[in-house]
């Protein structure tokens, strides 16, 4: 326990809802109200609180539920104008960043921010997500000595790569000049760090989750989970792949476990490959552990990702694991997957053939080793020593 319990906020969208990002800042948050008075800040309606999500009610931790004010529609179309010709036409300087900055987050909404943040008297504010990050920037001044921290939960290409859904390439100095004002940028892997010219911290996001019972590896049964949004998990291409392995094959299966907006598109898919039999679509459970006790191989289908938890999820469960061969996957798999070539659901068939004749007892092993690394512990205390 540290002499002076320090004040420390997390500034999120969300943390009573599904998903990787709130689950692991759920489990962060957790272990640091052991040695800090912590309070999350969410954009969570109040009537969604629900603490038993992630287990939040077993920790010592405050809520505010913040929403920004509407701006007026002379506002709003003042600061569309400018935006678009930051983005488009204007020459983009650190100036013109810094415009950038206050007309993509209008005075209303800025100011809102500021005042709710003020009221906490913290000693310390995370931004979960990069948006979030570069409006605490727009609220530095006034938050005084407040170690202002950001925490960037995509890849750097999901964020600025060509065809981005997120912000796109036309917005990467922007982010990085703004980032650069910070106390910290953290980000979830070393070949994130290099592809940003900021300094930058890197922190892997741990294992979120106590192991069930390990995988005894004689199910026949392929495992994906994620959330259904657009193209991001690649749950697409998985069921194209597996309906080519399907033809040769007619003993393995495939569980998906997830919700979203894509479920029609992907039950269709599985509809007209007639496969309705050997893939079957699950939705969330707080029980995730039953899948990967029940599955013998574990595959991440994704087109791009930040730090994938399933993934060392999976590892503490004993799967080996199939896998995009996106650097993050290599970054903390090393040569322990099978990796195909991102997008390519011939390849992707092939490796799920090859998973079904490994040495399976042998990569059991090895899923256990490597997902022992992310123990929460040590990450905590690497939170800690950036915050102190």
């Amino acid at each position: 326990m540290y002499a002076e319990m320090k004040k420390l906020c997390f500034l999120t969208d969300s943390i009573f809802s599904i998903g990787g990002v709130q689950r692991v800042t759920a489990v962060i948050a957790k272990q640091l109200a052991k040695d800090y008075d912590v309070t999350i800040v969410t954009r969570d309606r109040l009537e969604d609180k629900d603490t038993s999500l992630y287990h939040l009610d077993e920790a010592d931790i405050h809520y505010r539920f913040f929403q920004y004010p509407e701006t007026p529609k002379w506002k709003q179309l003042i600061c569309k104008a400018y935006s678009y010709l930051y983005r488009k036409v204007l020459p983009q300087t650190r100036f013109t960043s810094g415009l950038y900055a206050h007309s993509s987050f209008p005075s209303e909404k800025r100011e809102a921010l500021t005042q709710e943040l003020q009221q906490g008297q913290f000693d310390v504010i995370i931004g979960v997500h990069a948006p979030l990050a570069v409006r605490l920037v727009a609220c530095k001044k006034e938050l005084g000595n407040t170690k202002l921290i950001g925490w960037i939960h995509n890849s750097y290409k999901a964020l600025f790569g060509e065809g981005s859904h997120y912000l796109g390439p036309e917005l990467r100095t922007h982010y990085e000049w703004q980032l650069d004002k910070l106390y910290k940028t953290v980000v979830l892997c070393q070949h994130d760090a290099q592809e940003y010219h900021i300094p930058t911290s890197v922190i892997y996001n741990p294992l979120t989750l106590v192991p069930g019972a390990p995988s005894a590896g004689g199910s026949k049964k392929f495992l994906a989970i994620g959330r259904f949004s657009p193209k991001h998990k690649g749950f697409d291409l998985l069921i194209q792949a597996f309906a080519l392995f399907a033809k040769d094959n007619k003993d393995w299966a495939l569980d998906i476990v997830g919700e979203g907006e894509e479920d029609i598109y992907y039950r269709s898919l599985i509809a007209n490959s007639r496969l309705e039999d050997r893939i079957k679509i699950h939705p969330f459970t707080n029980d995730i552990q039953r899948y990967y006790h029940e599955a013998q191989v574990f595959v991440l289908s994704s087109r791009w990702e930040g730090l994938p938890l399933v993934l060392i999820e999976a590892m503490a469960h004993g799967l080996p694991i199939v896998s995009s061969d996106l650097p993050m996957s290599k970054e903390i798999m090393g040569d322990f997957a099978q990796y195909f070539k991102n997008g390519d659901i011939n390849d992707l068939a092939r490796r799920l053939e090859e998973a079904t004749m490994i040495d399976w007892q042998q990569r059991s092993e090895e899923a256990l080793t490597i997902a022992a690394r992310f123990d929460v512990k040590a990450i905590v205390k690497q939170w800690k020593d950036i915050i102190e």
